[in-house]
């Protein structure tokens, strides 16, 4: 008869092997599942449109420059702000003449490996997607012929576009400005996150309470609609699957998809949202009322779920979401071309000015 101490450890081994079995197997599934962020998205975009260093100095320039709109007040960076997330933090975005856009801006970090951009999926790419709040006049409000004059105002400008497409007959031009932003875009990335590093294999990366939210995150539905290398972001699906929020978090008026197909069964269908870096994206959904993390998770649970999380898996999902944050880009602000004589002039709504001394 063996001694009980060898007996005792036989049964703890036991047990350990087979939570080591388990911690294998949710590594196992989750990888099949989903992909790590790559340092680079140069094979994403392939050679559509091939990154160069020039075209990425281009595309840098552009994002910050407020004279892409036509109040020469608002640049890219304006609603997806790269030191906040890549969002503007804010329930939807202040455009041209102080109006409110009608939905959440969403953020431009990893947005290269979505399946398509915008909540209803109207832009197959960011160089498509690039275009539209350019020209949107809720948004910078601005023409393609007066960007164009714009740029070509100034020589730094020419000879970077030059630089940058060296084979175009027309370099200055605004196909060519939304494939530089596309470029620079794609440089946006936030790889290395603690989630990432499980998925390349280190177990110790995340907690012991976001091992049990992925868990429940991959048991309970969420992977459904959030899988792939943006944990979303791959597909299209309605919102309120079992319950349709209230008007403040699902606006009636505002249908999603269906108001780009003209079909029915598109009504109320988005774009789902990547959840990478999602801590830092507040406030949630299309609508942008929802400022907490958690409430979203309820919210979702509820209205996708049929309510399949509890209450200590709520609290578990949010903390593995939490591990979605990444590397943030490095980001050098451009010092940027000086406007010159043929510079079109701002466009500025005739508001009165205020009383009071200046400065």
């Amino acid at each position: 008869m063996k001694p009980l101490h060898s007996l005792t450890a036989a049964v703890v081994l036991g047990v350990g092997s087979s939570v080591a079995m388990a911690d294998d197997a949710l590594l196992e599934r989750a990888q099949l599942l989903f992909e790590p962020i790559p340092e680079s998205a140069a094979d994403h975009i392939g050679e559509r449109n091939e990154i160069t260093p020039e075209k990425v100095d281009l595309g840098r320039m552009l994002f910050f420059d407020p004279r892409l709109s036509a109040s020469q007040t608002i640049s890219c960076n304006t609603c997806h702000n790269v030191g906040m997330g890549g969002d503007d933090n804010i329930p939807s975005s202040i455009g041209h003449d102080w109006q409110r856009g009608p939905r959440n801006s969403p953020t431009i970090f990893n947005a290269v490996f979505n399946v398509a951009q915008f909540w209803d999926g109207r832009a197959t790419d960011l160089t498509e997607q690039a275009k539209g709040p350019i020209q949107a006049s809720v948004e910078m409000n601005n023409t393609p012929p007066v960007v164009e004059a714009t740029l070509n105002s100034m020589q730094e400008y020419v000879d970077a576009f030059e630089a940058a497409f060296p084979d175009s007959d027309k370099p200055v031009s605004f196909d060519n400005t939304a494939a530089a932003l596309e470029v620079y875009q794609a440089t946006l990335i936030t790889p290395d996150s603690p989630f990432d590093q499980y998925l390349k294999g280190d177990k110790d990366a995340l907690t012991d309470q976001q091992i049990a939210g992925l868990d429940a995150f991959l048991n309970k539905g969420c992977v459904a609609c959030h899988n792939g290398v943006n944990v979303g972001g791959q597909g299209y699906y309605p919102f309120g699957v079992i319950n349709r929020p209230g008007s403040e978090i699902l606006p009636p008026g505002d249908t999603g998809r269906a108001q780009v197909t003209e079909t029915a069964a598109d009504e109320y269908v988005f774009r789902s949202p990547s959840l990478r870096n999602v801590e830092l994206t507040a406030p949630y959904f299309h609508s942008g009322n929802v400022w907490s993390l958690r409430e979203a998770v309820a919210i979702m649970n509820d209205a996708q779920l049929n309510s399949l999380l509890t209450e200590e898996d709520v609290d578990n999902v949010t903390a593995f979401l939490r591990s979605l944050t990444g590397k943030q880009p490095e980001v050098e602000y451009p010092v940027l071309p000086i406007s010159t004589d043929e510079t079109p002039l701002p466009v500025i709504p005739d508001y009165p000015r205020a009383a009071g001394a200046e400065g």
